[in-house]
């Protein structure tokens, strides 16, 4: 069972104006912040972009397509690896903690020039399996038997396996999965060639967890301090919420433990899965 230990609140009560005195200091650095994040946005769209030669083939609702037509008539791609291997009976829980906002934000970001999509390793029939369970509707592909996965860091390599380190993240480091989270971004110019701008990483997807971001405005932030196994141990798929077995983000037969266990209808997520409007 995940085990936490709380963080002590701060529980200092003072009177108004001493309250707004000290909410003014933490504006300030909050603003900061702010001016910072807006700087490293701008450095991140200044990085020089490599030319995808390659050719990745994946499969999906649309049957095989290659990098270059996921565009759908943008010349932006953003894809988000799913941590989602071959034989695995369910994705990984992290990762489906972000997964849970990327139909919102997909209608959103075709407005900006930005197609999403998902792509995982497993196979086309076990990932249309699980988003239908979970109730999504974002364009998901399966990369299996193509090097996508392998070239972009997200899962292991031939050469990897015994092997202690692997290289993720830009530098060689332990992983205890055959799969890894990550997000690429991609751009086509007008002659069709195709760029890879950025991919990021490990914490570094840390901005998509909208969840995250609202607790991290609450007395006792996001409470992790202390949890066992891992400090995500707590998060569940949306239908599992209740059951007490640990959330594994690293190991997707580890992640089907819960499978026995009885399913609970989430209202929010109850319609009927249809095809993402693609157009």
């Amino acid at each position: 069972m995940a085990t936490v230990v709380n963080n002590v609140l701060n529980t200092k009560v003072v009177p108004h104006a001493q309250w707004v005195e000290a909410r003014k200091k933490l504006l300030a650095k909050e603003k900061e912040f702010t001016r910072l994040r807006d700087e490293l946005s701008r450095s991140r769209r200044a990085l020089p972009w490599e030319r995808v030669d390659k050719e990745y083939v994946f499969e999906g609702p649309r049957g095989k397509e290659k990098l270059a037509d996921l565009f759908r008539g943008r010349s932006q791609l953003i894809v988000y690896h799913f941590m989602f291997g071959p034989g695995w009976k369910e994705g990984c829980p992290s990762c489906s903690f972000l997964a849970d906002t990327f139909d919102g934000a997909a209608v959103h970001m075709a407005q900006r020039d930005v197609t999403f999509v998902a792509i995982s390793r497993a196979t086309l029939p076990e990932i249309q399996a699980f988003q239908k369970r979970m109730g999504w509707r974002f364009k998901w592909l399966s990369s299996f038997g193509s090097d996508f996965n392998f070239d972009y860091q997200v899962s292991t390599g031939k050469e990897e396996p015994g092997k202690s380190q692997v290289y993720y993240n830009y530098e060689l480091t332990e992983f205890p999965s055959e799969e890894r989270p990550g997000l690429s971004v991609f751009h086509k110019n007008e002659n069709g060639e195709t760029f890879h701008t950025y991919s990021t990483y490990a914490r570094g997807l840390d901005i998509l967890l909208t969840a995250y971001n609202f607790l991290d405005m609450t007395p006792k932030g996001r409470d992790e301090e202390g949890m066992k196994p891992h400090a995500m141990a707590w998060v569940r798929h949306h239908d599992r919420y209740g059951n007490s077995s640990v959330a594994s983000c690293c190991a997707g037969e580890q992640n089907a433990q819960a499978s026995s266990l009885p399913k609970l209808v989430v209202d929010e997520f109850h319609d009927e899965v249809r095809p993402l409007d693609e157009s």
